[in-house]
This record gives structure tokens, C-alpha cells and sequence, in this order.
């Protein structure tokens, strides 16, 4: 039954209180809302669930182990003992799996009633680890805290007034003021960053500490940027439905890379004109994020269209490429024929967005075959394609 029916018979729960038939629809909302995203905590009888905004700020299973798994390195060299705390622990989800690492965990929010979740949920953690709940701010307990092998953060990314900030300085607490402190009390420092984040103004604004990113998506959607300290500017950008095709690089690579483009090398790719035949290619959101424009072509021998046009061509299929990937069936739309069907419509650096081109093409959306809108070759074109 789904939480808005619930909702409408508050009569068959006479029983209950006011404030327990909103714990008991909040417990029904969140496991529906969560079941997929953390299906470890959806097998768990007595689990329970915070209101919805935490529930849906929260990082998934998936991205969570995935934190745990870039810190493994680094911790496998920690002595006996090691103690990690989350400074701004939510819901919980990044400070359950971060702390199967640790022989301690120190869980910080300043909210009474998810610090109250998180006692009653971390008891059915089966593992060594020792939990302690602190109900403070970040700074507040920085006062007066220890040594730990690692700090986690994931600052709120919203103003007193609700509404979203992108920059790390108007996050809270406050990272950029916060890093020496930091520093001082951590071996090692994970932040979790806002997915629309400046990559290149955060590790600047944090230029104290050498940084490795992870831009992490999930079937395509850029998740979460990850900051770990004490790396070597390496950058990872990986989709953790197809973590075998993460790509990793630096920036240096990126900016000393040459990606050809089909006008200079139309022996190579047969240029543009007859592109029928052509495979064309589009990095994943984590790649795009990352700002590996040209490197990405290089490493897979790959023609861009454009300089400003992040799609790429060959003459012949190149295999595992981490991205989407289409058969040029024809670089010229026939519109008259294709009136009414149905078709995927996408544009890239084109000069209408994919509604106002479907509109003017009279297409439907659905179906297998795509139009790509592009600048290619320094005009706009159109392709009829297939997904391979």
C-alpha cells in the first residue's frame, strides 16, 4: 500500500497516538522510499527511519561502499587500534559501511532526533566496532576531539533560508575554514561534495592538502564528487553500474592530451559527409564531469566533432568504451518521412534544446533510433542514429 492510501485511514489506528501514527507512517514512507537505495537497512525488521528530506539526502548503498572502498588502501597500513568519526553523520548511511574499517566510531550531528535513529540502528551493526553518539556541530566537537585515522564530511549544502549553495565556503560547517582544524585532529580527510561543484575551484579553495577526486554517478547520473586527502592529484571518474570502465587520470594528463577533430582528419574518420557507417560516442557523466574532454578521445583513438562538442567518432567500433555509444545510419534527418514517429531526441552544443527540436521536427519520444544534434565540423548538423 502506498504511504498517500495509508495516510487516509487514520480511523483503523484509533489506538494510536497522533505522534505514533506519524512515527508509523514516516517508518512506512522511509523503508519505501529507501528499499532499493539501501537494501541492507530495508532487511533489517526494526530498522528505523528518519523524516524524508534525510531520507532522500542520503547516500545510496552503492556509493557508500564505494567511499569504503577507496579508504581500504591506507587503513590496511593503520596499526591495531584506529578510530574514525563522521562529523556530520545524518542519517548514518556513510558512517554504517565507513566504519567496518575501524576499530572505533565517533558519530557527530547536531540533531537530537536522527543522533536518537542512529543509537537505536547502529546496535544491529555486526561487526567489533565500537559506536559512540555525539550530539554537537562539527566545530563544537572539534574542541575538544582526538586523533583519527580518518574524518568524513559531507557539509549541508543548503543556506538558512533552504536554499541551495554550490560554493565550498557556504557550505556547512564551513570546510575551507575548517581544514587546519582538520588537519590537526585527521591522518587522513574524506569530504563528500556537492555533485554541481566547481572541481577545479574546491581543490584550489583547499590547496593546503593534495586531494584525489572521485566523481561517482550511478546508470549515468553524477552522484556525489569525493575529496580523500594525502593522494596524488589523480582524478577517477567511475559509474558504478560499470565500475570496470572507470577512467582515471590527472589533470596534467588532460591538459597536455590532443584530441584530433573529424575537420583535421577526415582520412581518419571519413570526415562528416557520408558519415553513415560512423560510430559515434558520448563519455559518461562522471568523465564529463571530471572535465576529460580531450584525453578521453585520445586514450580510445577517437575524432571529436567539435571543439566545444563533447561527442566522438570511428570508422570502426571500439569495444568497452565507458559511455554511450550509436551507428551513424544517416547524417541527413528526413523529416517528411520521419513526422509522428517515435524517436529519442538529444542535442549537444546545438542551437535548439531537444523539446524545441522534437517540436520542430513533429517527433514522439520513445523507441530505439535517436536524432543527435550537434556542432560538428563548425555547424550544426543532425544525425539519425542507432544505440549499439
Amino acid at each position: 500500500m502506498k504511504i498517500e492510501d495509508l495516510a487516509l485511514q487514520r480511523s483503523k489506528y484509533k489506538h494510536l497516538s497522533d505522534e505514533e501514527w506519524r512515527w508509523f507512517l514516516q517508518q512506512v514512507e522511509g523503508r519505501e522510499r529507501t528499499a532499493d537505495k539501501l537494501p541492507t537497512f530495508a532487511a533489517i525488521d526494526d530498522w528505523w527511519y528518519p523524516v524524508r528530506l534525510s531520507c532522500e539526502q542520503c547516500s545510496s548503498e552503492l556509493t557508500a561502499k564505494y567511499k569504503a572502498e577507496i579508504i581500504l588502501p591506507q587503513i590496511e597500513q593503520i596499526g591495531q587500534i584506529s578510530n574514525f568519526v563522521d562529523l556530520t553523520g545524518g542519517y548514518g548511511v556513510d558512517t554504517y559501511f565507513l566504519s567496518e574499517h575501524f576499530d572505533h566510531t565517533d558519530y557527530v550531528e547536531q540533531n537530537a532526533e536522527l543522533c536518537r535513529i542512529a543509537e537505536h540502528n547502529f546496535q544491529f551493526k555486526i561487526q567489533n566496532s565500537k559506536f559512540k553518539i555525539n550530539n554537537s556541530t562539527a566545530e563544537e566537537f572539534l574542541e575538544t576531539a582526538g586523533q583519527y585515522d580518518l574524518i568524513f564530511l559531507d557539509p549541508a549544502r543548503r543556506d538558512s533560508h533552504g536554499g541551495k549553495v554550490f560554493r565550498l565556503e557556504d557550505c556547512t560547517p564551513n570546510v575551507v575554514e575548517l581544514l587546519p582544524t582538520l588537519l590537526a585532529h585527521g591522518k587522513q580527510i574524506l569530504l563528500k561534495l556537492s555533485p554541481m561543484l566547481d572541481l577545479t575551484q574546491a581543490v584550489t579553495s583547499l590547496s593546503q592538502v593534495t586531494w584525489d577526486i572521485h566523481v561517482v554517478a550511478i546508470k549515468n547520473e553524477v552522484k556525489e564528487v569525493l575529496l580523500l586527502s594525502g593522494g596524488t592529484d589523480k582524478i577517477t571518474a567511475i559509474d558504478l553500474a560499470a565500475p570496470k570502465q572507470a577512467f582515471v587520470f590527472t589533470r596534467e594528463e588532460e591538459s597536455n592530451s590532443v584530441s584530433g577533430l573529424t575537420a583535421q582528419a577526415v582520412c581518419q574518420c571519413n570526415g562528416l559527409s557520408g558519415a553513415a557507417g560512423l560510430f559515434l560516442y558520448e563519455p559518461n557523466a562522471a568523465i564529463l564531469k571530471a572535465g576529460a574532454y580531450k584525453l578521453v578521445g585520445a586514450r580510445f583513438g577517437l575524432q571529436k566533432l567539435d571543439v566545444n562538442t563533447h561527442l566522438y567518432c570511428s570508422n570502426q567500433l571500439v569495444e568497452n568504451f565507458p559511455g554511450r555509444v550509436w551507428e551513424i545510419k544517416s547524417e541527413r534527418v528526413n523529416v517528411e518521412r520521419m513526422k509522428g514517429e517515435q524517436v529519442n531526441v538529444i542535442c549537444r552544443n546545438y542551437p535548439l534544446p531537444p523539446e524545441a527540436l522534437k517540436k520542430k521536427l513533429h517527433l514522439r519520444d520513445g523507441g530505439t533510433a535517436f536524432v543527435i544534434g550537434c556542432r560538428a565540423e563548425g555547424k550544426p548538423m543532425l544525425f539519425f542514429a542507432e544505440r549499439i
